[in-house]
């Protein structure tokens, strides 16, 4: 856990908790992040280069607290000169897959070696399966395999979809599980100035929600 930055006097100060985002490309990374912070789907996606950033505050005991989401990109090829970058500082982990591709679950165990030569193992961590829309009951991964890895790392297991609007308070529970458990175990206070510079501010409009959306062919990547 990163050692607290000390306050500086005449400074408006916030707790601000940086939290990952892991998984390969096209799990649906960047519409869960997307879905939290805008409480909307994401509906044109494209695959992310390097980090996207995106930000929301929420309220706990009456204070207010600042997520800090970076999305990080999937493959390989966008990684490599980032990897220590958005390593550094960071208070939780969330490993997602898509549970109509087994090879992204089986991707898990080198997103957690990637996490642990971080020295994330004791960082809170949730594993998270994604795309519950897509695919049949019988195509997509059982949920007590799923359980059986989660419970080998010691981190819980949510499934959801950053599609669908019945499963925003799943998506949210996701991100305030992970606020709730820093907040009680570390209360960190990170001097929060206004217009301060962030790495790679995306700042995206809201976009308006098409009523035919064709649940065949799964748009959350």
């Amino acid at each position: 856990m990163p050692d607290p930055i000390e306050p500086v006097p005449g400074l408006k100060q916030k707790k601000v908790f940086k939290i990952i985002v892991l998984g390969d490309s096209g799990v649906g990374k960047t519409c869960l992040t997307f879905r939290f912070c805008e409480g909307q789907f994401l509906d044109k996606s494209e695959a992310t280069i390097g980090v996207d950033f995106r930000e929301r505050t929420i309220r706990i005991s009456n204070e207010d607290i600042k997520l800090q989401l970076w999305d990080t990109a999937g493959q390989e090829r966008f990684r490599k000169s980032m990897v220590q970058h958005y390593y550094r500082n960071v208070h939780a982990v969330v490993i997602v897959y898509d549970v109509t591709k087994p090879e992204t679950f089986h991707s898990i165990a080198s997103w957690m070696q990637e996490v642990e030569s971080h020295g994330l193992m004791g960082s809170p961590r949730v594993l998270v399966g994604n795309k519950c829309d897509c695919g049949t009951p019988e195509s997509r991964l059982a949920t007590t395999y799923a359980q059986r890895l989660a419970d080998k790392y010691g981190m819980p297991l949510f499934e959801t979809s950053a599609l669908l609007d019945s499963e925003c308070n799943n998506v949210e529970a996701i991100f305030m599980t992970l606020a709730h458990k820093l907040y009680s175990k570390q209360p960190l206070r990170v001097v929060s100035v206004e217009g301060e510079r962030v790495p790679r501010l995306v700042t995206l409009s809201r976009q308006k929600r098409s009523n035919n959306i064709n649940h065949d062919s799964c748009l959350c990547s």
